[in-house]
């Protein structure tokens, strides 16, 4: 009996996830479906390819054997698959980004509607994580990051403003109440709504002013995951609560609405704005190499002077 291919892709995915919870989250399927389909895979093939516990799914000596020839064959079943796109008016297929939240508030909005509406045929999936991971790590295509986060084997090309700011703001009520800090150390005294990462860390509040720099230890009411939870801190600095330092864009609503007040402007720290990074080693597929082309053509309408 031939061998059904997708309970193939079903084995390969649950290994490469280490697991059935994990292979359906980033499939997007569900775990009891690709149980069965692995458990039919092993009674076709007439071979245990996974060992199972409670806590863990571990590949079967025949099953690492199995999967060290059928990866690269899968990927080669894929890459004839991804060159049907040359016959066709425009690339289609998936394409998966992994991005921090912020880019999907500050550099997505600004490309995808255009894109999406230039190439119809091709889907476009957004991971969006305040905890950098690895980019193929969900079966991504491609990347956003800062260039401190950016991996040596990686081909980086700018995306969106190349520069941008931390701006610091506080409710006009707040500030009435409290004072107006005139330097960044007066910050010890305020209350400061904070953002930690998921790998735990707590950064400081890092300034500039005519080549000094500083980093302030502050404290305050709130603490919240860098990312999505940005927003509740963001309400709580409009509610009165204290002082939030951000994104100069993503603060800039607020501040233009008069719900919060820029203080320490001179201050705010400036930086290098992100990049869309891949791995040129791999084969490149038609949706990637269509954002690509692209982000290209943005950034040839950018002033990159400043």
């Amino acid at each position: 009996m031939p061998m059904d291919i997708a309970l193939l892709h079903a084995v390969v995915e649950v290994a490469k996830a280490g697991g059935f919870r994990e292979a359906a989250r980033v499939t997007g399927s569900n775990a009891s479906r690709l149980s069965d389909a692995v458990r039919r895979a092993e009674q076709q093939l007439g071979i245990r390819l996974f060992h199972r516990t409670t806590r863990a799914v571990v590949l079967t000596e025949a099953g690492r054997a199995l999967l060290e020839r059928l990866i690269p064959a899968m990927k080669e079943v894929d890459a004839a698959l991804d060159a049907l796109n040359r016959y066709r008016n425009t690339p289609g297929g998936t394409l998966r980004l992994n991005v921090p939240v912020s880019a999907t508030r500050l550099v997505l909005p600004a490309l995808v509607p255009e894109f999406l509406r230039r190439y119809p045929d091709i889907q476009l999936e957004i991971i969006a994580e305040s905890n950098v991971q690895d980019v193929f790590r969900d079966g991504c295509d491609a990347g956003i990051r800062y260039d401190e986060r950016l991996e040596l084997d990686m081909v980086a090309i700018p995306i969106g403003p190349r520069r941008q700011r931390y701006a610091a703001a506080a409710s006009p009520d707040y500030l009435n109440t409290h004072g107006r800090p005139s330097h960044p150390q007066e910050l010890i005294q305020h209350r400061c709504l904070r953002g930690r990462y998921a790998r735990g860390i707590m950064p400081d509040w890092e300034f500039e002013h005519e080549g000094e720099s500083l980093s302030v230890q502050v404290n305050g009411p709130l603490v919240v995951s860098v990312g999505g939870a940005m927003d509740l801190a963001l309400e709580t600095a409009v509610a009165g609560t204290g002082i939030i330092y951000l994104f100069e864009e993503w603060l800039r609503p607020a501040i233009a609405s008069g719900k919060l007040e820029a203080i320490l402007q001179p201050w705010w720290l400036s930086f290098s704005g992100p990049y869309l990074y891949y791995n040129d080693r791999r084969l490149i597929p038609a949706p990637l190499q269509a954002f690509i082309d692209f982000v290209r053509e943005d950034n040839l309408n950018r002033d990159f002077s400043v």
